[in-house]
């Protein structure tokens, strides 16, 4: 086992409670986040283009190719769920797998929000509030402090 990999073992054990990320937190895990974004968003582009052969009716059933999709779009949603399940070791949430559009908790004057971030963006530079979501996303600027 690597240092990397008994480093995450370790802080993937349970603990009380739910990962909190202060910005500066955040900013330091989105290299590894963006790595595992990109997996994310590979695999979730091969299970749309298998889906749409298999609703398509584009496989080949006197060669068994419907099945050979089927397994094949089965193994990429595994592949997707490890991916998914990797960012939840870190404390990520995965929002949206086609947009590969991730929060990580934080908690600002008392109270959970969410520091946002978008595959194509270069920073974590946005938050919202749990209920507020991607359209309500404001400035990282705004806050005072994230803790």
């Amino acid at each position: 086992m690597s240092n990397y990999s008994a480093a995450l073992k370790h802080e993937a054990s349970p603990l009380p409670g739910k990962k909190f990320f202060t910005l500066s937190e955040a900013r330091r895990a989105l290299p590894l986040v963006k790595r595992i974004a990109a997996d994310i968003h590979d695999a979730q582009s091969h299970r749309l283009r298998i889906h749409a052969e298999l609703s398509a009716g584009m496989a080949d059933l006197a060669l068994g190719g419907h099945e050979a999709l089927q397994r094949e779009f089965d193994d990429e949603t595994d592949h997707l769920e490890s991916l998914v399940a990797e960012l939840g070791l870190i404390g990520v949430e995965l929002k949206d797998p086609s947009r590969v559009l991730l929060d990580f908790p934080a908690m600002h004057e008392g109270r959970e929000i969410l520091l946002c971030w978008k595959s194509d963006e270069e920073n974590i530079d946005f938050w919202h509030e749990l209920d507020g979501g991607y359209a309500a996303r404001k400035p990282v600027s705004e806050l005072a402090d994230v803790h």
